[in-house]
């Protein structure tokens, strides 16, 4: 067995045992050549493991109760608002209507989805301030990488080829640059401030015939509001270029201020971050864009369109249309998910949610500017980053604190992002959780930091509650075990 594991699925294996009951095969194996082409036939038998369904079902329970997500516990991921996913959507998304229709039926046998849809649109537009909406992306980053391959076709349709570059705050997720270089243009960089907002005579001297668009979030990945943002539509609409909004952060300004008011011309939202779609295993995501008007003839096609007698289709001909990037509409049950969501809080509960989420990182980072360094005083927005920079002088570093978190039961923060921080933590509490659970987090940081200093070795050995203790790093980076093999096993006789 694994050191410090419950025993693997094949370890388990006993000869002779089986987790179904099949009848025989009717028809004899060499016979099988005659009915499937040969090269698909199994030449020899699958080494699977042989086991009983209790033990099968024994072990998938025991590896799920190792999984950790939001509704097992705190989950204070910076820039990830990893908050709660009401059951009420998940729910409504199985309904059999929703559940069993298919996007290759016509449009009649779809009104139900695609009014729903629509009408989707339609909230997004107003959340936003902006004048077309399409579902269809299926992740933030994809929205990204749609948004400036639409700006590029607006320059390139206005005979504007040398807008070749994309301007980009240092303190970026890091899909904007990655975006940005994937849709064919040159990154550059705008330095923040000692606020840590953006720079604005840096950004002025960046800017210029050349500039295609710049890509901000606000409130910043730092959790900062943009203070200068109307100064800095200025500057990139006096320069001829497009201002692009990554949504990831809407989740503190939303039915408080919208980006089409700030001066943005296309936006993205993740809806499983703000509107509560689930966001752990991998996605499925859905990133909607949104465009200002003379943006829109270029959206991805086909789009989805209500008709003069109140029905509704997907509209293929879209003669400016930069094309299809994902399949059919986009992530249905992700965005029906989001669907219900808005509809259940209304405009007033959109709006509760925003203040307590800025509440409540307020609230944290306060508790705990005493014990971590903070390098930026004012008030954040739904998030905001502290530093490790005063416990790695008693040599204990961030990547130290966020393994001993794992001993008190919590998830730890995003750390060493953004970059511009040095032992950086990024933390956002959401607004779904209770003061209770705040209040945990942070003593529990607190003591972390007492334990740094009087007894430093406790952290640096942490992890000593999880199932595989610290790993040495640097050999799992070079020379990770990706594969199960006997020779992995550690003998305990």
């Amino acid at each position: 067995m694994l050191k410090g594991s419950s025993p693997l699925i094949f370890e388990r294996s006993t000869e002779d045992r089986f987790a179904y009951s099949l009848p025989d095969l009717e028809v004899e194996r060499e016979e099988l050549a005659d009915i499937i082409d040969s090269k698909f036939l199994r030449r020899t038998e699958a080494e699977l493991p042989e086991i009983s369904e209790l033990d099968l079902i024994r072990h998938y329970t025991e590896l799920s109760n190792k999984n950790y997500g939001v509704d097992s516990g705190f989950y204070p991921l910076g820039s990830c608002t990893m908050k709660y996913n009401p059951k009420m959507n998940e729910k409504v998304a199985r309904l059999p209507g929703f559940a069993n229709s298919h996007p290759l039926q016509n449009d009649k046998a779809n009104q139900g989805s695609l009014e729903i849809a629509y009408d989707m649109q339609e909230h997004l537009k107003a959340l936003t301030g902006m004048d077309e909406i399409t579902l269809q992306p299926a992740a933030g980053a994809q929205g990204e990488w749609t948004s400036l391959l639409i700006i590029k076709a607006f320059h390139q349709a206005n005979g504007d080829y040398d807008r070749t570059e994309v301007i980009v705050p240092d303190s970026a997720h890091g899909t904007n640059p990655s975006s940005a270089k994937v849709a064919g243009f040159d990154v550059v960089t705008v330095k923040s401030n000692d606020r840590g907002l953006v720079d604005i005579d840096h950004l002025k001297s960046v800017t210029g015939e050349k500039t295609a668009a710049i890509m901000l979030t606000n409130p910043n990945t730092l959790g900062l509001f943009e203070e200068d943002i109307i100064e800095i539509r200025d500057i990139i609409h006096e320069a001829g270029g497009k201002i692009y909004y990554d949504g990831a952060n809407l989740n503190a300004i939303m039915a408080k201020v919208r980006p089409g008011d700030m001066g943005f011309d296309a936006v993205h939202l993740n809806l499983h971050k703000t509107f509560t779609g689930p966001h752990g295993g991998g996605g499925p995501g859905s990133g909607p864009i949104g465009v200002k008007s003379e943006l829109a003839k270029f959206l991805p096609k086909p789009m989805i369109v209500k008709n003069d007698d109140d029905s509704y289709k997907v509209e293929h001909n879209v003669p400016d249309s930069i094309g299809r990037i994902k399949p059919f509409f986009g992530n249905f049950g992700i965005f029906l998910r989001a669907y219900t969501y808005i509809r259940t809080m209304g405009p007033d509960g959109l709006e509760e949610v925003s203040e307590n989420a800025v509440l409540n990182a307020n609230y944290v980072m306060r508790r705990l500017e005493g014990t971590y360094e903070l390098p930026y005083q004012q008030h954040c927005k739904h998030e905001f980053v502290i530093s490790g920079s005063r416990q790695k002088k008693m040599g204990v570093r961030t990547m130290d604190i966020a393994k001993r978190l794992l001993d008190y039961g919590y998830h730890p923060p995003t750390i060493y992002f953004p970059l511009n921080v040095e032992e950086c933590m990024m933390i956002e509490p959401t607004e779904t959780e209770s003061k209770e659970t705040l209040d945990g987090f942070v003593d529990a940081l607190i003591q972390i930091s007492k334990e740094a200093e009087k007894e430093p070795d406790t952290v640096l050995e942490a992890p000593y509650t999880t199932v595989v203790s610290r790993l040495d790093e640097t050999q799992a980076a070079r020379k990770p075990v990706l594969r199960f093999q006997h020779e992995n096993i550690v003998d305990e006789k």
